[in-house]
């Protein structure tokens, strides 16, 4: 730590470039007065890194505090600070174009209203998503009603909402992990997540696009604002785009390429992403517009200025991710594993130098195991793994092999005073597991994840280890947000909404269940016929209008309960209640014995304790 370049303080430069004013108080409220975003209590992020920091996370986290109003270029505005990503503007002939209205609407309107202080009452004539993910929509509401130009790449609706519905309880559980909303903001508690603050726990809106863009070199002028589209599926989003605006040179990479090292597979857990492509589209990002680029600024973090340096760091990002693919592959071809790749996987010199590349959010550690995931999956090929017992059953007998759970609490204190933190936790873990009970465990787990949490470069880590001393000393800290609001509800398709009821179905419980449903979706002239059974809950267009030969009999076969209905009682009747205005043929109990086959997820379930 002590050779990299503190001395080089380019990054504060940039960070401060082109600063307009500041919120004060930065305080965000919502309509009932509770606080949604709060960046004044990050004040402490001034003083001089403590002991329990890692200085290069400490850095981070100072660059990262900074909010307020900044011109990127004539005509282009960034709001920061004031949500986990940057709220961008863009000034038109009429108007302004917003890009990526945070998470929630009050911070989306609260930064539109920081801006208009300063550049005037423009109203907004259209809104970009850059990609899928909730921190680059959730705000939209906070903007606009949505009677203007919606822009979006190519899948974009598909993977906002099934990212937040199929697997997003047990995503936005993890999620409080990953970013600590419930930690103390001070020098031993939260002081960022890398990639920036924490997120705001305000209102999420989604309003769908009314334009996807579909192909790399596709040009839009909105508000005579000409900007010509990248599309970048697969890298740090499903649906991704980057953008260039030939008329003020400036370059959007979206969070293709920020100041620090991505996610592969962010904590929270997602689809493992692919290092591979995305590295191939930052080649092209650079073909296509590095060189005619005199600023490239993201969703995150700050801008670079100068054709020179926006190559430079586009180059290296692509470098980062590339090199940590193909070295994973051949050492995978050796037949090492991925836990076993991490430990031996380090950085060319030249991007250990470089502060963008650094793990504040993503890690080389966790990345590399995300790209094994990725081709090899979770099964690294030894039988001993291929059955195992689950981790409390499997800590039950660790414990009684060592002799019990205070033989356990003493290696641990051993090894907790060799300052081996990393198997202190392994051996208190099987004991709390083994025993929640075992108060000598959870103490001194606590204290190790403290420690650990503390001596790390990645903000999401740190994040981790000291909420899981949290849980241990407190007990479980409820999910302040859910992520299923009503705009996301609404956007799911049909097709997403049947997908999402099937994840819900237990099926013991619907083993000897067997029916089916003709659904007729009146205002979207949509057919479908939904089935359940074996515990399966299956669904297929149709059945097909008289004279329609899909070629399926099954199909034309009569359903149980046939069901009139728009979109919006659907989703009433799934969830449970008194919908009017639905027609009814056939057996109307049926609707009630699916109802009762479905499970509720838990939203708060323990992570470090059984």
């Amino acid at each position: 730590m002590a050779d990299l370049p503190f001395h080089d303080r380019g990054d504060f430069d940039d960070a401060d470039r082109g600063f307009v004013a500041k919120l004060s108080p930065a305080v965000i409220r919502n309509a009932s007065g509770d606080v949604v975003w709060d960046m004044d209590s990050y004040g402490f992020l001034a003083e001089e890194c403590p002991q329990t920091a890692h200085p290069s996370l400490w850095r981070q986290g100072q660059l990262c505090a900074k909010q307020g109003l900044y011109e990127v270029a004539e005509g282009i505005y960034q709001v920061r600070g004031f949500d986990l990503s940057n709220m961008t503007l863009v000034e038109g002939e009429r108007g302004v174009i917003v890009v990526d209205p945070l998470i929630s609407t009050e911070c989306a309107r609260a930064g539109l209203g920081l801006y208009r202080e300063h550049r005037g009452d423009r109203p907004v004539t259209g809104v970009i998503y850059t990609h899928s993910h909730v921190d680059h929509f959730g705000g939209v509401r906070g903007v606009t009603s949505g009677d203007v130009p919606i822009l979006a790449p190519a899948g974009f609706m598909e993977h906002a909402v099934s990212e937040n519905v199929y697997a997003g309880p047990a995503m936005n559980r993890r999620s409080v992990y990953m970013y600590g909303p419930a930690l103390d903001r001070s020098p031993t508690g939260q002081i960022g997540a890398g990639l920036g603050m924490t997120t705001s726990t305000g209102t999420i809106s989604l309003i769908p696009p009314t334009l996807d863009v579909t192909r790399t070199g596709q040009e839009e002028t909105i508000d005579g604002v000409r900007i010509v589209f990248q599309l970048t599926p697969g890298t740090e989003a499903p649906a991704e785009m980057n953008f260039f605006f030939p008329g003020r040179r400036a370059l959007c990479m979206a969070e293709n390429a920020t100041h620090n090292l991505h996610n592969l597979l962010t904590l929270r857990g997602a689809l493992v992403r692919d290092a591979r492509i995305w590295a191939r589209y930052l080649t092209e990002a650079i073909a296509l517009f590095g060189h005619e680029s005199e600023v490239a600024f993201a969703s995150h973090h700050w801008p670079t200025w100068g054709a020179e340096n926006v190559v430079r760091f586009l180059s290296q990002q692509r470098d980062l991710y590339a090199y940590l693919h193909d070295q994973t592959l051949r050492l995978i071809n050796k037949g090492l594993t991925g836990p076993e790749i991490a430990e031996v996987v380090r950085l060319p010199p030249e991007l250990e130098q470089a502060w963008h590349t650094h793990g504040y959010y993503g890690s080389v550690n966790h990345n590399v195991k995300a790209i094994y995931q990725r081709y090899l999956g979770w099964f690294d090929g030894n039988p001993a793994h291929l059955w195992e017992r689950t981790p409390r059953e499997s800590a039950i007998r660790y414990v009684e092999c060592l002799g019990g759970g205070a033989a356990v609490v003493a290696f641990a204190r051993r090894y907790l005073e060799e300052n081996d933190l990393r198997f202190a936790a392994q051996l208190l873990n099987h004991a709390v597991f083994a025993d929640e009970g075992n108060k000598a465990a959870r103490d001194l787990l606590a204290e190790v994840y403290t420690r650990l949490g503390h001596g790390c470069e990645n903000g999401t880590w740190r994040n981790f280890y000291l909420m899981g001393a949290l849980e241990l000393r407190d007990g479980i800290v409820p999910t302040p947000v859910q992520t299923g609001s009503p705009d996301l509800m609404r956007g799911l398709s049909v097709a997403q909404i049947f997908d999402s009821i099937a994840i819900r179905v237990d099926g013991p419980k619907a083993w000897n269940e067997s029916f089916a449903i003709d659904w007729h979706l009146t205002d979207l002239g949509e057919r479908y016929r939904t089935t359940l059974s074996n515990g399966a809950f299956v669904q297929q267009p149709g059945p097909a209008d008289a004279g329609d030969d899909t070629g399926d009999e099954a199909v034309h076969e009569p359903a149980d309960l046939t069901l009139r209905l728009t979109k919006a009682q659907l989703l009433g009747l799934l969830a449970g209640k008194e919908v009017e205005g639905v027609e009814r043929e056939g057996d109307t109990s049926v609707l009630q014995r699916l109802v009762a086959v479905l499970d509720e997820p838990i939203p708060n379930f323990a992570i470090v304790t059984a």
